[in-house]
This record gives structure tokens, C-alpha cells and sequence, in this order.
């Protein structure tokens, strides 16, 4: 392969999605309301959700926090498969092979509802059918592939075990599960959106909900500005819990980041999604739309706030595509974080047992569209009252022992040490040492805090310690955000929320 380099990775971070689609904006809510349902969250979740509770004559509405889908949804690889990593043997042993057979035909039925979506609405998104592949290019892991493979074959999934695949790499075993899908979300979104203002719901941008006041008859969604939103049912959507009273979702949720490359090859593609399982794993998948043909690679996944500088997992993935694609152009770089959940399947339904009319979907663990579309039908029919063979899956009260215990002994584990490791970080450098366009933890009367200076000069320092539970975050220099290790909260450059727990910025300080 010729592995020169013609370009540099882009100077920031943009998704091809969020640049490629115009969405429509909504004002913030300013005066109380009263709905049948209050959803809030506006990615794909939320949205499907709000769509389909629309279509069945539910007066809803929809509440986001910023822009809608410009969370992990605008920063997805959108992959529409079934086929989640190697998950099938794990669940079999840890969940059982009844349950294992329904986390399949959950998603398997996910993917029905897009593909007969597009299609009865003649959706212009770049759908398209495809095989998905996981692959391993190292001779230790055939072992797992195989496992998987056995996995597939006693929980009757369709497939097919290979050794090569049409990728240019060197494969030594694989699994194909046909009849998967790709397509761009935000364009597919944008007609939920539109149908569901049509069928009269409503939608309230730059609205963060802060807390739930259960009541009877209904229940009442306080905001941050003090509006309120009286309704029956209300669904957190919002990627991390936005209610969390005694459900403890901070402590049985841990947050990742992973990266992606929008590339422009020189040659030919051969079609097909692909995610090896191998260490650190790769995803590849193509997508086409408005004269633009892309590679989508994505990897390089962390723990947010932990690890090494952020820029260095885009310089690996540039590594990789350049050795095995050879000569290209790499015009977008974004990165996109997600939740996992104990024993890794989402936890959908009530917030808690003794609240019957809140309700959560998180923890898709990178694989939302299928997820989060299955957590929308279920979510669906547990408002109108229908039984949904799902619902015990992913019920948030479960608790398997295996694997849950260990994975909450070692996560919060992990929570604790970087709690007390970021206390007693010594820190030597001060604000004026921080270079235009820097970001870097310095030392201001004493105390630990985070300076950031823009490429006119400005600076920005603000307070290190999480807003959400005190741990102290950290600068990521390839989004240019704050970053906090324990439980995955960010924050801008300036200090304010971008994604939870935490609900209130970093305080500024003045210098």
C-alpha cells in the first residue's frame, strides 16, 4: 500500500452528520405546559419515541437540553446491526440463552421498523443494506470468534463463519450476519421530526429538565429556568439519567469515548460494515450522501477522562487507515461517548419499581440506532398500557450477579482511585504559560484549576473539581473540553455542561 501522507488530520472536531444536514431549530421553553407524555432528550431515542407516541394520538413534548441530535446521536458511526461486537456468547453464559435469544430479536425487529420507515416513507438517508462483519487479524483470538460463532448457532442466528473478508487486511477468521443496514441518522431523524410536529407535538430546544416532582394524577418536570412541564408519563432520554433519585445510575453506569475518521479514499470500496475484535478494535463502514462518498473508521476507545492525549488516538486511527487504504484525504474527525450499563445490556423501563410513570433508556454501549429503536417500540407500549416480551430484558431493576457485582466493585473501584489521585495531583504550571489554543490543568492561589486560551488570546479558567460528586477533571485536548474521569461528566472550555451527570458548570474564576 502507499502510505505517503497527502493531508493532515482537520484542525477540529466536526461530524459529518451535523455538517451535512440542516436541522431545524426550536424555541426554549418559557412558560408551564401541560401533555400527556414529556420526553426529554432529543436523539434518536427521544425522537422515535416522541414520533411513535404521536402517531398514537399522545399529546407530547420534547425537551432538550441544547440543539437536538447534537449529542451522541450527531456523533454516531450509525450502524444498524444486531451484530454487537462479540456479545452472544457472554450473554449466554451471564443472562441465560432465553434472554440472549430475545437481546437478538429486539434488535433484529429494530432493524425491521427503520427499513420499513424508510421505505413506506420514501426517506432520502442513504439506507442500505449491508453485511456486517467482526474479524480478527490475530491468530489468539480465533478462539472467540469461534465461541461466538457456536453462540450463533444454538440461539439460531442467521450467519455465516468465514476466514477472509474483502477488507485488505489480513484476516485470520470472521463472522457475517447478512442483511444488516447502514444510513445517515440525522437525515432519517429529520423526518421523525416532521412527522411528529405534524401530529402536533412539540419541541423545546436550550430547555435542560433538572428534576421530577412525582404526583397523582400527574407528574411534574421542573427546569432549570423554573418552567414546568405537567404530564402522566415522563421519559428520560437524555444518554445519562437526567432523574437519578435511589437508582444509583451513577454507580452502575461507566461512560467511554471512542473516535472517528471521515476519510476519502483514493480507490475502490468493497461494501460491507466491519468491527474487528481485536485490541484496540477498528469499525469500518461506508456512507454515501449528497455527492459525498466517505469511509467511516472509528476505535480508539477509553474511559472518558482517563488515558493519553485524545489527539494521539486520532494520529493512531490515521495510522491505520493510511497502512491499509493507503493515500487519502481525512476531512472530519469527531468523537462520540456512550454508557455502559453492569451486565452490558441497556437499561429501559422504570426509573424505579415504585414509580410507575418514569422511565429511562441508557447504557446502548456504542450501539444506539438499534438500541435505542428497540427502547423506543418497548417504551411505546409500556405508556399504552402493552405487554412487550421485552420488557423484562432490560429492565433497569435487574441485577445479575455475574457479571454485575464484579463490574460494580471494579468500577467504582476506579471511581475512588481517580477521586483521590486527582486531589493529590501536584500541579506546577500557571495560567500564563498556557499557549493559544492550549488547555492545561495550572495552579491559581494554591489550588488546582483548568486554563484554556483561545487562538485571539482570551483566557478562560475555571474550577477543576466535577460539579456532579468532586472529582477533578481533566483537559482533553482533541475536543477541547473538560473531561471528568469518575463518572464521565464534560464540559466546554468555558466550563458549561455538555454531557452528564452533572447538571451545573464549572465554576469560573477570575484572573
Amino acid at each position: 500500500m502507499d502510505t505517503s501522507s497527502e493531508s493532515k488530520l482537520p484542525a477540529s472536531s466536526a461530524s459529518f452528520w451535523l455538517a451535512s444536514t440542516e436541522v431545524s431549530s426550536f424555541d426554549k421553553l418559557t412558560t408551564d405546559l401541560t401533555v400527556d407524555v414529556a420526553v426529554v432528550g432529543g436523539g434518536i431515542t427521544g425522537i422515535s419515541l416522541a414520533y411513535l407516541l404521536a402517531k398514537e394520538g399522545k399529546q407530547v413534548a420534547l425537551l432538550d437540553a441544547g440543539r437536538l441530535l447534537n449529542g451522541t446521536t450527531g456523533n454516531t458511526t450509525a450502524k444498524i446491526t444486531a451484530q454487537h461486537d462479540l456479545i452472544y456468547d457472554e450473554l449466554i453464559h451471564h443472562i441465560g440463552e432465553e434472554k440472549a435469544r430475545l437481546y437478538y430479536e429486539a434488535n433484529d425487529e429494530a432493524i425491521a421498523f427503520i427499513r420499513n420507515t424508510v421505505l413506506e416513507n420514501k426517506i432520502s438517508c442513504d439506507f442500505a443494506e449491508e453485511n456486517a462483519y467482526i474479524y480478527t487479524t490475530a491468530e489468539a483470538n480465533i478462539a472467540m470468534i469461534d465461541k461466538e460463532w457456536k453462540a450463533y448457532e444454538k440461539l439460531g442466528i442467521p450467519g455465516l463463519r468465514a476466514d477472509r473478508i474483502p477488507l485488505p487486511v489480513d484476516a485470520k477468521a470472521s463472522i457475517v450476519m447478512p442483511n444488516q443496514a447502514r444510513f445517515h441518522p440525522l437525515a432519517y431523524l429529520k423526518h421523525l421530526i416532521k412527522h411528529f410536529i405534524n401530529n402536533g407535538g412539540q419541541i423545546f430546544e436550550e430547555t435542560t429538565a433538572m428534576s421530577i416532582n412525582p404526583g397523582s394524577p400527574l407528574t411534574t418536570v421542573v427546569t432549570r429556568d423554573g418552567t414546568q412541564v405537567k404530564c402522566r408519563d415522563v421519559v428520560s432520554c437524555s444518554h445519562f439519567p437526567f432523574y437519578d433519585v435511589s437508582g444509583f445510575y451513577f454507580a452502575r453506569l461507566y461512560a467511554e469515548r471512542a473516535y472517528v475518521l471521515g476519510v476519502k479514499l483514493n480507490g475502490d470500496y468493497p461494501g460491507g460494515m466491519y468491527l474487528s475484535a481485536d485490541s484496540p478494535p477498528r469499525s469500518i463502514r461506508s456512507v454515501s450522501f449528497n455527492g459525498e462518498d466517505l469511509l467511516l473508521v472509528g476505535g480508539e476507545r477509553h474511559k472518558t477522562g482517563q488515558g493519553i492525549c485524545t489527539m494521539k488516538h486520532y494520529e493512531r486511527l490515521e495510522t491505520f487507515v493510511r497502512d491499509t487504504f493507503g493515500s487519502c484525504e481525512i476531512p472530519y474527525r469527531w468523537s462520540a461517548q456512550d454508557l455502559t450499563t453492569l451486565d452490558k445490556v441497556p437499561y429501559i423501563g422504570h426509573v424505579v419499581k415504585n414509580e410507575p410513570h418514569a422511565y429511562i433508556a441508557t447504557g446502548y454501549r456504542k450501539w444506539g440506532m438499534t438500541s435505542s429503536t428497540a427502547a423506543a417500540l418497548l417504551l411505546k407500549d409500556m405508556i399504552l398500557g402493552i405487554d412487550n416480551r421485552y420488557e423484562d430484558l432490560y429492565t433497569p431493576s435487574r441485577f445479575y450477579a455475574d457479571p454485575s457485582l464484579k463490574t460494580f466493585l471494579v468500577e467504582n473501584a476506579d471511581v475512588a482511585k481517580h477521586l483521590i489521585n486527582g486531589k493529590l495531583e501536584w500541579v506546577t504550571r500557571e495560567p500564563e504559560d498556557v499557549r493559544p489554543d492550549e488547555g492545561a490543568v495550572v495552579r491559581v492561589n494554591g489550588k488546582r484549576a483548568g486554563a484554556y486560551r483561545e487562538a485571539d488570546g482570551t483566557l478562560y479558567v475555571v474550577d477543576t473539581t466535577c460539579t456532579h460528586m468532586g472529582c477533578e477533571v481533566q483537559w482533553n485536548a482533541g475536543e477541547r473540553t473538560w473531561d471528568c474521569p469518575c463518572h464521565g461528566s464534560r464540559f466546554s472550555f468555558s466550563g458549561e455542561v455538555i454531557e452528564g451527570p452533572a447538571k451545573k458548570s464549572l465554576k469560573q474564576i477570575e484572573y
